[in-house]
């Protein structure tokens, strides 16, 4: 377990957040804890899972951040499954 640092938006906010996140967290995880600052602030919560794009692809929602390439300080996108 490693904390790791990134660069992070929610899709439809203005701002780009720098959110601690650990390596082990998955993405669900790191998508709930970038919408925290997010969700019912300046983008209006939503049900539903908080999904996260990292380099173009979105990443499996049970994924380790750590096992999918994402390193310090990349940069990734949360957004809320539309589905």
């Amino acid at each position: 377990m490693a904390p790791l640092p990134l660069s992070a938006s929610f899709r439809g906010d203005i701002a780009v957040l720098l959110v601690l996140v650990d390596d082990q967290d998955t993405a669900e995880v790191v998508g709930q804890k970038i919408a925290v600052h997010v969700a019912g602030r300046r983008v209006a919560a939503a049900p539903g899972p908080v999904r996260v794009r990292h380099e173009g692809r979105v990443l499996p929602a049970g994924q380790r951040v750590g096992e999918a390439g994402v390193s310090p300080m990349d940069y990734v996108e949360a957004f809320y499954d539309e589905r």
